[in-house]
C-alpha cells in the first residue's frame, strides 16, 4: 500500500475510534474558563506515531509526574472531536497521546481507559492516575489526567482547548464517576 493510502486509512480509523464520549458525541456544555493565558501548544511532531505497549511501572513512580508533565505542556491545544495529536485532541485522544510519549498504552476510547488500570479511591489519587466524569451518556463519557490535589488537566469540548480544572468545581464534583490507575 502506498503512503497515501495508509494516511488515508489512519485518518479514518481515527474518526471511527471514537470522540471524547463512550455515544461518540461532543460533550456539552463545559464550564469555560475565566481568564484565557497563552498558548503553550508545541509544534506538532513531524511523523506522530503511537508508542508501543510496555509494562507500567509501579505507581508512585516519577513516570506520574512525567505524564503531568507532558500534558501540562500541551495546554491550550485546541480541541478536535477524534483529535490524537497536538493538532487537536479530543479527551480520550489527549489521554492516549500523553501516556504513549511514556511508553505507556491505555486504551483509545472513554469507556475503554474506564476499565484499564485499577480503581482509586478520590482521596487517594495521584498525580498521573485518570479521573471520569458523565458528560453526555450515564457512566464514564469524559476523561481527564490527575495533576495532584484538587486539580486536573483534560481537552474539553469543541468549543474549548486543553486546560487545567479542579474536580471540586460544581460542574465536575456533580459529574465525577470515577478514577483509575494506570500507572
Amino acid at each position: 500500500m502506498n503512503r497515501r493510502g495508509s494516511y488515508a486509512i489512519v485518518i479514518v480509523l481515527a474518526m471511527l475510534s471514537g470522540a471524547c464520549a463512550s455515544t461518540g458525541a461532543t460533550p456539552r456544555p463545559f464550564p469555560t474558563p475565566t481568564a484565557k493565558g497563552p498558548s503553550t501548544a508545541p509544534a506538532p511532531p513531524a511523523n506522530p506515531a503511537p508508542a508501543p505497549a510496555s509494562p507500567a511501572p509501579a505507581h508512585g513512580s516519577a513516570i506520574g509526574y512525567s505524564v503531568t508533565g507532558t500534558a501540562m505542556n500541551l495546554r491550550g491545544t485546541p480541541y478536535r472531536n477524534g483529535g490524537a495529536d497536538p493538532g487537536g485532541f479530543d479527551c480520550s485522544g489527549f489521554v492516549q497521546y500523553v501516556f504513549a510519549q511514556h511508553g505507556v498504552y491505555v486504551p483509545r476510547k472513554v469507556i475503554e481507559q474506564y476499565r484499564a488500570g485499577h480503581d482509586v479511591p478520590v482521596s487517594q489519587l495521584e498525580p498521573g492516575d485518570l479521573v471520569f466524569f458523565t458528560t453526555v451518556a450515564p457512566g464514564a463519557s469524559h476523561v481527564g489526567i490527575a495533576l495532584g490535589g484538587d486539580t486536573f488537566v483534560h481537552a474539553p469540548s469543541s468549543t474549548g482547548e486543553v486546560r487545567v480544572e479542579r474536580l471540586s468545581a460544581a460542574y465536575w464534583s456533580t459529574r465525577f464517576v470515577g478514577a483509575r490507575r494506570v500507572l
